[in-house]
């Protein structure tokens, strides 16, 4: 259900960009998107100029491109700056409320559209469903789930007690609206200020119980928004992405955890953005845990709020050693790019008041440069040497270059190699249409349909095969992991007992089970990756056959491009908190209340099979379900694609007295002048791709 609230317009949005300061580092995006204009004009031509089978796939491809946009997700500690930084990127101070702070798990989209003049084009949020409602109040989240298995119910009391404060608030604030909002969409032409504080107070710490009671306008959906989706034109962006705003991960009922966990599986580049007072400390396992599923190529470490450092020429190095070694020691990203800078300074550049800087930060710029500015030949005003200090120059580069390395490429290069598949079908075709009745035409058109309907159907099935044997043994090898890692761990709890007894809290770091299904899942990947494109080269190989045998030489110069199994999604789901994360006064609790070694060891037994039941289920039926559909989904393009190529060929058959029309005004000469100058322009773009992709 849509509705669209009646409200009235505050202060509109501002933002005073300086251009030059926000293109820096967007340089390589810059390029890859008029290589993607170039694409996208052939594609126009390309539809133009096909028959209407072979256009329905070219529609098609066009359709994949225009919607391919990068999301880069941020996630990060609580007060580490994310929105403050987010603001700075899109090139306006103002944009996201970080001064106001939340308690709901909200992740704001921001999608930035390329456009000559800034205007916002609209906004949707979310709303929380009511079962969403019913499983916290009931459950408290995943922590009060564990709370109860322990037998914590003080704890549990407590979660329950602030989860009824938090809905009582919100119906006070909506009344008899409250049940009739949940799950509801509102959708809108604009967003202002207004409108952001009624449904996102996002900021970056939460609620202080000592707040004044916010104005009437302020929050008052902001309790039950579950997402947010903002879209904006930005000047400054060549081409359109998201950037994905998460809430901390740090959060005592762990409602954020999935909310982050979620966000990063639906985005394959993150920056993870620390504060430099606090980088990686102890606290931060949940963010480690989940930094530690992540490739080195899909991370960047930005490291915000130097200018609140004493020294942050001396700090710095120290604080990127520290970092390094938390993540080696955790088995994190290692190769991570691992950028220092400021949000603050940035954001001061975007509201021209770089005079109402406080003298500590303004001292942090002046130690700073003269670190980063040394020998440095660059002609800058003072509002670009801030801006360049920030670190929003590196970061914009950091994130272009694995937009157009890890995305843009691979897609570039799948949209050209499909269009020069159809393109050279369209070379086939002229050539069955010039022979004519001359052509081979034993075999009737309706049997080579059904030939190629067979064909699809037992390629498809030989994929879903192949992928539920591999699973399978996913599945199997999972479920050892996890059987033996809770042995392994039951045996040590019992050593302890032993040696202890039970006055001395027992601790056991579940980082093995993490590493042991982490291998499982990289096993399995590469294994349905090397079935589907086992599956993808038989599947065009059976076709090429297929049209040879249906419409002889004439289909010889046909480029049938085998497509290649997607990378699979990092685990990100490993990072989920479980019970043995916890060594707090929580654990420690359930750890006093039990007696007797026998009890120990029992109810351990139990509370970690039943935390772990949830876990296990979700790791090993989503992302491979996920994973595969994917994979079944190459397949399946391939195949409208080629299905489409065999009736534009087929339809070319014996229409002798339509070619000699074609022939007497030239139209039919031109047309395949084009083809042939398309077939070439999409050739080279192809090759780019690949040739920048065995580079990286």
């Amino acid at each position: 259900m849509t509705i669209v609230p009646q409200i009235t317009t505050g202060d509109r949005l501002t933002s005073i960009a300086p251009r030059e300061c926000l293109n820096a580092g967007l340089e390589p995006l810059a390029d890859f998107a008029a290589r993607v204009k170039e694409v996208e004009a052939t594609l126009e031509t390309l539809e133009h100029v096909a028959g209407d089978a072979a256009a329905r796939s070219v529609a098609r491809v066009r359709h994949e491109l225009a919607e391919f946009e990068p999301a880069i997700t941020f996630l990060g500690q609580v007060k580490a700056g994310k929105t403050t930084l987010v603001n700075a990127l899109a090139g306006w101070s103002d944009l996201l409320p970080a001064d106001v702070n939340p308690w709901t798990s909200v992740v704001t989209s921001l999608h930035l559209l390329p456009g000559a003049h800034r205007k916002e084009v609209g906004a949707r949020f979310q709303l929380m469903k009511e079962d969403e409602w019913d499983r916290l109040l009931n459950k408290g989240g995943r922590l009060g789930e564990l709370a109860q298995r322990a037998d914590a119910e003080g704890e549990l009391a407590k979660i329950r007690e602030q989860i009824e404060a938090l809905r009582e608030k919100s119906r006070r604030r909506l009344g008899k609206k409250f049940e009739l909002l949940l799950g509801q969409e509102h959708e809108y032409g604009y967003f202002d200020k207004n409108l952001l504080e009624r449904y996102i107070c996002l900021g970056d710490d939460f609620l202080d119980e000592d707040a004044p009671e916010e104005e009437e306008h302020q929050g008052r959906f902001a309790d039950i928004t579950r997402a947010a989706d903002l879209y904006l034109h930005c000047q400054t962006m060549p081409m359109q992405m998201c950037l994905r705003d998460t809430p901390g991960v740090n959060d005592t009922f762990l409602m954020r955890e999935q909310v982050t966990i979620n966000a990063v599986r639906e985005s394959r580049i993150c920056v993870v953005v620390l504060s430099a007072h606090q980088a990686l400390t102890s606290v931060d396992m949940g963010l480690i845990r989940l930094i530690s599923n992540l490739h080195s190529r899909d991370v960047v470490i930005f490291v915000n709020r130097i200018d609140e450092l004493r020294d942050p020429a001396q700090q710095v190095p120290e604080i990127e050693q520290s970092i390094r070694d938390t993540l080696a020691k955790h088995n994190g990203p290692q190769d991570a790019e691992i950028i220092f800078g400021s949000g603050y300074w940035a954001n001061k550049v975007l509201s021209e008041s770089l005079d109402e800087m406080s003298k500590a930060s303004s001292d942090a710029l002046v130690n700073w440069a003269q670190r980063e500015l040394v020998d440095s030949k660059l002609d800058l005003t003072p509002a670009e040497m801030v801006w360049h200090l920030s670190g929003l120059p590196k970061l914009n580069r950091a994130i272009a270059d694995q937009i157009v390395t890890t995305l843009g490429n691979p897609k570039l290069r799948k949209i050209a190699s499909a269009a020069v598949t159809i393109a050279s079908g369209l070379q086939a075709a002229n050539i069955v249409r010039i022979e004519g009745e001359s052509a081979d035409t034993s075999v009737s058109f309706n049997q080579v349909a059904g030939e190629f309907d067979d064909l699809a159907a037992r390629h498809i099935k030989a994929l879903q095969d192949q992928l539920t044997t591999v699973t399978g043994a996913y599945h199997d090898r999972a479920d050892r992991a996890h059987a033996n890692f809770v042995e392994r761990a039951t045996h040590s709890l019992i050593e302890h007992l032993e040696r202890n007894g039970d006055h001395e809290v027992w601790e056991y770091d579940p980082t093995g089970l993490r590493v042991l299904l982490k291998s499982a899942y990289s096993v399995y990947s590469s294994r349905a990756q090397t079935a589907a494109n086992t599956c993808y080269k038989a599947a065009v190989i059976d076709i090429a056959e297929l049209l040879y045998k249906s419409f002889g030489n004439a289909i010889e110069g046909i480029q049938l491009s085998i497509p290649e199994a997607p990378d699979p999604p990092a685990p990100v789901m490993l990072a989920q908190t479980i019970v043995l994360d916890f060594n707090d006064g929580w654990w420690v609790s359930w750890w006093r209340r039990t007696r007797g070694y026998k009890a120990f060891a029992q109810r351990f037994y139990g509370m970690i099979s039943a935390e772990t039941a949830d876990f296990m289920a979700q790791f090993k039926t989503i992302p491979p379900q996920d994973f595969n559909a994917q994979m079944e989904a190459v397949l399946k393009g391939l195949l409208d694609q080629c299905h489409d190529l065999l009736f534009e060929i087929g339809s070319s058959r014996g229409n002798k007295e339509h070619l000699q029309s074609l022939l007497l005004n030239g139209e039919e000469r031109d047309r395949r002048e084009v083809i042939d100058s398309l077939l070439e322009t999409l050739q080279v773009h192809v090759a780019r791709s690949s040739e920048e992709a065995l580079a990286i």
